[in-house]
């Protein structure tokens, strides 16, 4: 037996005119097609639970969103999913009227599959490792200076790649030489005092 959430029907309520409809044809559809469903609110908006998060839908201000939890899994046999892809506006696209959704049959039959890989256990595949870190540029006059301050010079070869990363970048974001000199001599002073570019803003 499903379970539903009184939250639900309030977010309908306050949703925009436009949005009711299809708000209630999709939680329709989602019990039809999973009856053992618990309905709940996460971040804000309304989600559907059934042996962990099976699909969400969400309303705007012009257009509503659907949203698999495991869509790129799923088989997809009407292309419905890859063609709209994992974006913001949900599997669906922008749904601005009933008529934007897939036929019930359709949708009902991706509803049951999700439900099924759920019950199933199905994993989504592991995030793949981000790509290794690119070798930092490191521009001549910035090593240059650090080279005449060998506690500024010790203090940069001792940060991790980000600290030495925000270091540069703030130097060569300068849009001009008095900006860019001016920036490297307070660099090279800071550093001097062992602080990284961001020391204002951490916590003591």
């Amino acid at each position: 037996m499903g379970k539903t959430d009184k939250r639900l029907d309030v977010y309908i309520a306050k949703s925009a005119e436009f949005a009711k409809p299809i708000l209630s044809h999709l939680r329709d559809l989602i019990h039809s097609g999973c009856p053992e469903v618990e309905e709940t609110i996460k971040w804000g908006f309304p989600h559907f639970d059934y042996n962990g998060i099976m699909c969400s839908m969400a309303a705007f201000k012009q257009h509503c969103a659907f949203t698999f939890w495991k869509a790129s899994i799923m088989s997809d046999p009407n292309k419905i999913l890859q063609k709209m892809g994992n974006t913001a506006m949900g599997q669906f696209g922008q749904i601005k009227d009933l008529s934007d959704l897939p036929a019930d049959k359709i949708s009902l039959a991706y509803i049951k599959e999700a439900a099924k890989l759920n019950k199933e256990g199905a994993k989504l595949p592991a995030k793949t490792k981000p790509a290794e870190k690119k070798e930092l540029v490191i521009p001549d006059y910035f090593m240059q200076a650090l080279n005449k301050n060998k506690k500024a010079l010790k203090t940069f070869e001792d940060f991790n790649y980000s600290n030495k990363k925000e270091y540069v970048n703030w130097i060569l974001e300068a849009k001009s030489d008095e900006t860019r000199n001016s920036r490297l001599k307070t660099a090279v002073e800071w550093m001097s005092e062992g602080k990284p570019r961001l020391w204002k803003y951490i916590k003591k």
